[in-house]
Parts: C-alpha cells; sequence; structure tokens
C-alpha cells in the first residue's frame, strides 16, 4: 500500500518518513533551488517546499498527495545552502563555530485540490571550530550535499552544543508537523504491512 509521494532523493527524509511507519514512494524532482530577490528565508523553503511537492505530485502521475520539503541553515542574514566546494564548505563551518543559527525546514504537502504548508525553525548552537577540523569534516564526505556544511545525525553532531527546537527538523523533516499535515490529507501513519 502506497499512499503518499516522497518529492525528495534525501535518504534522511524517507528514513524518517519510514520511522513514523508512513508508506510511500520517492518520486524526486530537479528544481532550481535560487533565492528570489528580497525573499526572506521562511519564505525560500516555505516557496520551496510548495515547488517540490507539486512537482512531485506530477511527477508522480497525480495518484496519491505528495510532500516536499527544503531545509535552509540561516546564520545572521545569510542562507547558508550546500557548499559548491571544499572553500566554501571551510567558510560555512567557520561562519557557524562558536555561534548560534536557525535551521529552518519548509514541509508541504498537495493533492491536486489544495496545498497546506509549514515551516518549523529550530535554534542550534555551534562549539568553536578551527580550519583544520573543518577541512577533516570535509575530507570525511558528510558536508557535501548538506545545508549549512554540517548533518546533525551524522558526524557533525560532535560540533552541536545545543539545540532548541525540532530535532528532526534539522535533520530535514520535522516529524511533528509532518504527522499533523498527513493526517490532515488522510494518509495514514504507523502502517504496518503485516
Amino acid at each position: 500500500m502506497m499512499s503518499l509521494i516522497l518529492a525528495s532523493a534525501s535518504p534522511r527524509r524517507s528514513e524518517l518518513l519510514t520511522q513514523i511507519g508512513v508508506a510511500f514512494e520517492v518520486c524526486a524532482p530537479h528544481l532550481p533551488e535560487q533565492l528570489l530577490p528580497g525573499e526572506a528565508p521562511q519564505s525560500y523553503v516555505r516557496r520551496l517546499a510548495l515547488e517540490k511537492a507539486q512537482a512531485g505530485f506530477e511527477l508522480g502521475g497525480a495518484r496519491c498527495p505528495a510532500l516536499g520539503a527544503d531545509t535552509a541553515v540561516v546564520c545572521g542574514d545569510e542562507i547558508l545552502g550546500k557548499p559548491r566546494d571544499e572553500e566554501d564548505a571551510v567558510r560555512m563551518l567557520l561562519l557557524l563555530s562558536g555561534r548560534r543559527h536557525q535551521v529552518m525546514t519548509g514541509v508541504a504537502l498537495v493533492d491536486g485540490h489544495r496545498a497546506e504548508a509549514r515551516v518549523v525553525t529550530t535554534e542550534v548552537e555551534f562549539r568553536v571550530l578551527d580550519e583544520a577540523q573543518c577541512r577533516r569534516y570535509w575530507a570525511s564526505g558528510e558536508p557535501l550535499d548538506k545545508a549549512g556544511a554540517y548533518a546533525i545525525q551524522g558526524l557533525g553532531a560532535v560540533f552541536v552544543t545545543a539545540i532548541n527546537g525540532s530535532y528532526s527538523s534539522v535533520v530535514g523533516l520535522p516529524l511533528a508537523e509532518t504527522a499533523q499535515l498527513l493526517t490532515q490529507f488522510g494518509v495514514p501513519l504507523w502502517y504496518s504491512a503485516a
């Protein structure tokens, strides 16, 4: 029984949906993730989540609701996306070093008749890092496709000294808010194939 399209190729989002027992199929669209002029971070992740959900709905043949999500790391006035290369990753990590930053995740659900979205903001604090640590972390390969160049659920966990908000949102999908949306759209949770 498949009841949802996941419009994301992220293995972390797949793991989180599996964790709450949702039957789904991955149909990941490839959309540009460009910040519009003057666009606020919350508006950016909300818009991208909705665009991904809509594209996933169409890609999946409009058979069932589609879920899209987007995560951005925000430090000061800067949105930190996925690093372009090692130098960009090191720059991001040193920017986060010894500071608090926000992780914003937009999650959206569309079914052809309606579209709903939520944005969840979590505050994360990093310990002080040095350049050598940042380069060793880059060499692990983990930062390559991660917003802000780190993964809280992986090796990057050693940088985090405090978190205020949703841990699963920092990983890539706020589970409480996602469950609320799924329930509104009639998508069952805790599904068992048995």
